[in-house]
């Protein structure tokens, strides 16, 4: 049931939140937008802008459901068809309960020319897809001339090409155009000049571009420009002016300018002035003049439809001749007179009766973020028009007879149209091995049942794999799934909703990783019966892993991914493209040990801390804990064995542990008070004992200068909530590690205040530790136990075998995993706490619990139109994946809805290592070699010899050197047969091995050959 609540329901719109912020969801959640067409196109923009949280859905359609929309529409079902509902009626309930929070309701309406148009004005935004281009024309007027204008977009797909457009009225504000967060520059000087010169610090570039608005801080000296607002000059990547510092005090230290987002406007033209002069985004740099040649084709397709009361004919090349025609006189009326591309008009004409889902759920992704952007001003809209054509999947069909092309009376005629049936058989007799079921899964899902993948009657099956269970996040973005699905496993629940989408799909779920563990079950025999392999995976280390093994099985892979706005597809086709592993993004930049340890510059360095804090105390320590006692089973014999001078590793942190260990709720509380002061207290004047402010280094200058703040004590102070938080939250979680039951009674504001009070707080008494300041240090394994600790840890151990407090119950803990989406565990109350605690300490800007979380928790911003895009062209791919397509057909994209920037490129062909003679290789070749029972190692390195010219130098197995010349030992091998030297895995019968060669230059290192699979025995013909 829909509800007008204004409140954000977190555990929903949590990862989507971390995209839009709170400002947009709440105006979106004012927002009452109205749709026109709920065929393919129109019920993927529904479906992405009720997953995002509008208020209200009006959809409207005046046409009864076929068994073609059964292709189109993933809502439409048989029955629909059978009782002639109204394809807005039918989908309603099904788009309605993807979200509780939003009002949907159906219009069925006439809608043309001579309809009032007044009842729009209720509507923040509206969009029109299956609509004439006349009443486009005359209700683009009515919306622009309302003050404020409503939002417009219109959009369409035809066949093999789409196109997208957008009118937000003569000025549209935008207060924030890219989403990203604002950029903080620690300066290094300020010049007094005129223009002043800013210069960063060492190896931080600023990334920032001329024209933008800088605020700064803490700067030391010219201190006139704290809190000021300047534009700024980009002079170099380490450089900006910033205007007249001539009269300022002279600069000496500190100092962070922090990026200012200023509102942008942005202009639109109506429709009717943009037909004959469009602004165009163009998405493949490749053919720049192809969203012109497009916009001439639809405006053709659209005359011809206005004179012959129809769209062209399928597959006929007398109505393509007459389209042409028709685009030729187009063209004139425009103002730049493009040039007209007949094989576009043509392939348009011949398809347009058609539909390719997978290009409506691409285009329908791109047009829904469009949509969010009109009624919350987040984001730079798209300025006009988006056009995106499938010409590379028709092309090679030229030759193909025009009956493949006809309607067969079942759901895939509207596929059949634009691919033709033969290429629609490949897909239904397709093997796909789709890994995992989130939202990219969900996706690919629905796109595989509209194209009827692995539907075939003998062949074709769609293995679907994910380990995860359905959480309450999930259901913002992960369409397939429903409330009562939560904590049901996704890829058993994914399949059961694909077969409601297509009853024909054979679909096999398991809920296992892909990882070498499971290797058993997805073998190299799985792979290669394997047509293609899909990836939705959301970390980069599943994606290299499962590269490797589709490198190893010639299988194609086609992966992508999304982070808020932003997504990427790559396509990877044995022996065609280079492969995911070919290419490595740089490595994500670590926080320096000593940053993190001493000297936080940012609110990221405070939350990373927090974090290590919680898994050192509630997670490591607990874990050693508990494997140390599983290894000595009592503490008299542990006491022994110290005594009598042998050395157990671990021993004395796990005593002092033992020692330490509160009883009751009481001693929990005094912890975490006690930790409070060791923390946020001594840490600083420890720090300040080792450098006090007026330090300086070797040059002059202060040691305690920017990027470095100087700590200061925080005093504990009850009445603080942010000290109360952490005292409860810490306490807490000592209680579950330690097993000390506590009651709500003992969580009361007025036993924790008792028990603090009495606490005996340590006085701090400084040490002479080394504190580490080189940034290259890295944390060190094992902390040295001095004599000292080794003579306490006995008496200690002594004393609580004594006291009876180290029986067997004693010597176990709850070690705790951090769990970031559980909110009443308290482990994300725990980091917020300590984290904000530092940032007070290091005068650093806190951040809230929600900033806190998406840091500590590395939760991948999402948004549901992203994901539908990324799926839709994963699946376009797939279809010339299927056809055998060339090389130059394949397209890689990354896209950013926020900017909005959508780039197409073509695959990056596979590198070829040449070897000498002619004989060369990449890293899709496979070298075999069949062995018999007694074949030696020699017998192997002359087989690789004769059969493949190169000399050998090397042979390995993975890590495992088999034969290096120069390894003590090594030549003896060569006698050795092969079945002792290696031994494949129990179902297998051969082993990949990896031979070197000797390059022709001499001097140079020995260069490894392709993989070499050694068949134990000949194979059977």
């Amino acid at each position: 049931m829909a509800t007008d609540s204004m409140e954000i329901d977190d555990a929903l719109y949590s990862r989507q939140r971390y995209v839009l912020g709170d400002t947009a969801m709440q105006k979106m959640a004012q927002s009452h937008v109205f749709l026109s067409g709920v065929g393919g196109l129109g019920v993927e923009i529904a479906k992405n802008i009720i997953l995002a949280g509008v208020k209200a859905l009006t959809v409207h359609d005046t046409k009864q459901c076929t068994k073609w929309d059964l292709g189109i529409n993933f809502f439409i079902r048989e029955d629909d068809i059978t009782s002639q509902k109204n394809r807005a009626e039918a989908t309603l309930h099904h788009i309605a309960e993807l979200n509780p929070y939003v009002h949907v309701a159906a219009s069925t309406m006439p809608l043309d020319e001579t309809t009032d148009l007044s009842f729009l004005k209720q509507y923040q935004c509206v969009i029109l897809t299956e609509v004439s281009l006349l009443l486009q024309k005359k209700i683009n007027d009515f919306c622009h001339a309302q003050q404020p204008p409503i939002k417009f977009i219109s959009a369409d797909v035809y066949g093999i090409c789409s196109r997208l457009f957008c009118d937000f009225g003569d000025e549209f504000e935008v207060l924030d155009t890219t989403g990203e967060e604002p950029k903080e520059i620690f300066i290094s000087n300020i010049t007094q000049s005129n223009p002043g010169i800013v210069t960063c610090l060492e190896n931080h570039p600023h990334r920032l571009e001329t024209g933008q608005f800088l605020t700064f801080r803490e700067v030391n000296g010219m201190s006139c420009l704290n809190g000021s607002t300047h534009q700024i000059t980009v002079v170099s990547p380490y450089s900006f002016s910033i205007g007249d510092t001539t009269d300022m005090e002279p600069y000496l230290h500190g100092g962070i300018a922090v990026q200012v987002k200023t509102p942008k406007m942005f202009y639109f033209e109506r429709l009717e002035k943009q037909l004959t002069n469009p602004v165009c985004l163009v998405a493949d740099f490749s053919k720049p003049e192809a969203p012109l040649q497009i916009h001439i084709a639809m405006l053709a397709l659209n005359h011809f439809q206005e004179s012959f009361g129809r769209i062209p004919n399928i597959g006929c090349l007398q109505d393509a001749e007459e389209m042409l025609k028709i685009a030729m006189s187009v063209s004139e009326t425009l103002e730049n007179r493009p040039q007209v591309n007949g094989d576009v008009v043509k392939w348009l004409s011949r398809t347009a009766q058609g539909f390719l889902a997978p290009l409506a759920a691409a285009v329908g992704g791109v047009a829904s973020q469009e949509v969010l952007k009109a009624v919350t001003g987040k984001f730079s809209p798209l300025q006009q028009w988006l056009y995106i054509d499938m010409l590379d999947i028709v092309t090679p069909l030229e030759k193909t007879s025009y009956e493949e092309f006809l309607p067969r009376g079942d759901r895939y005629d509207a596929l059949r149209a634009c691919i033709g049936d033969s290429l629609c058989q490949k897909l239904h007799d397709l093997n796909v091995f789709l890994v995992g079921c989130g939202a990219i899964g969900c996706e690919m899902l629905k796109n595989f049942a509209l194209l009827g993948v692995g539907t075939g009657q003998d062949k074709g099956l769609v293995t679907i794999t994910d380990p995860d269970l359905i959480e309450k996040s999930n259901l913002n973005r992960q369409f397939l799934f429903r409330p009562h699905h939560i904590q049901k496993p996704k890829s058993y629940t994914a399949a059961e909703a694909t077969l409601n989408i297509n009853p024909y799909l054979k679909i096999d779920s398991y809920i296992n990783k892909v990882c070498p563990a499971t290797e058993n079950t997805y073998s190299d025999e799985f792979y290669t019966k394997q047509d293609v392999i899909v990836t939705a995976l959301d970390n980069v280390e599943a994606r290299r892993y499962i590269d490797s093994r589709c490198v190893a099985n010639l299988r194609p892979l086609i992966d992508s991914g999304t982070m808020g706005t932003k997504g990427h597809t790559e396509v990877i086709v044995p022996h065609l493209t280079e492969s995911y592993n070919s290419h490595r993004d740089p490595p994500e930049e670590e926080i320096p040990f000593c940053t993190l340890k001493s000297f936080p510059a940012a609110i990221e360095h405070t939350i990373q801390w927090a974090r290590d804090k919680f898994e050192s105390a509630f997670s490591h320590k607990p874990s050693l804990f508990n494997k140390f006692w599983q290894t000595y089973l009592s503490a008299e014999e542990v006491l022994q064995r110290i005594k009598s001078g042998e050395s157990l590793e671990g021993c004395f942190h796990v005593i002092k542990t033992l020692g330490r260990r509160p009883r009751n709720w009481t001693q929990c509380v005094e912890l975490a008070r006690v930790k409070f002061e060791k923390y946020f207290s001594h840490k600083a004047l420890q720090l300040l004992h080792s450098f006090p402010l007026d330090t300086r280094l070797k040059d002059g200058s202060l040691f305690w200068q920017s990027p470095k703040r100087p700590p200061f004590p925080v005093k504990f102070e009850f009445s603080d909530p942010l000290h109360y938080a952490f005292i409860v939250s810490a306490a807490k979680l000592f209680a579950t590690v330690y097993c000390v039951p506590f009651t709500e009674k003992d969580l009361s504001e007025e036993v924790i205040l008792k028990i603090t009070l009495a606490v005996k707080v340590p006085e701090f008494r400084p040490s002479n530790k080394v504190v580490q300041t080189d940034e290259t240090a890295r944390k060190p394994d094992h902390i040295p136990v001095s004599s000292e600790d080794e003579r306490n840890a006995i008496f200690q151990l002594e004393k609580s075998i004594l006291s009876n407090e180290a029986l067997e119950s004693d010597l176990q803990m709850k070690p705790i995993s951090f769990e970031k989406d559980d909110d009443s565990n308290g482990h994300i109350d725990f980091i917020t706490a300590a984290s904000n605690l530092r940032a007070k300490m290091y005068n650093i800007e806190p951040a809230d619990r929600f900033k806190t979380k998406r840091i500590a928790g590395k939760i991948i911003p999402a948004i549901a139109t992203a994901t539908a895009a990324v799926s839709g062209l994963v699946a376009l791919e797939l279809i010339k994946v299927v056809g055998g397509y060339a090389a130059d057909a394949y397209k890689n994209c990354f896209l950013n809805l926020a900017i909005p920037i959508i780039v197409f490129t073509e695959t990056a062909e596979v590198r070829r290592t040449e070897i000498r003679n002619g004989i060369s290789f990449t890293i899709w070749d496979r070298w075999t070699i069949y062995g018999k029972e007694d074949f030696t190692l020699l017998d192997f390195i002359n087989a690789v010899r004769e059969k493949y010219g190169i000399e050998p130098t090397m042979v390995v197995q993975g890590v495992k050197m088999l034969y290096v010349p120069v390894m003590p030992g090594h030549i003896k091998r060569l006698k050795l047969t092969m079945q002792k030297l290696v031994k494949p895995s129990a179902d297998k019968k051969y082993v990949d091995l990896t031979v070197s060669f000797a390059p022709e230059t001499d001097g140079d290192e020995d260069l490894p050959g392709p993989p070499v699979r050694y068949y134990f025995v000949q194979e059977d013909n």
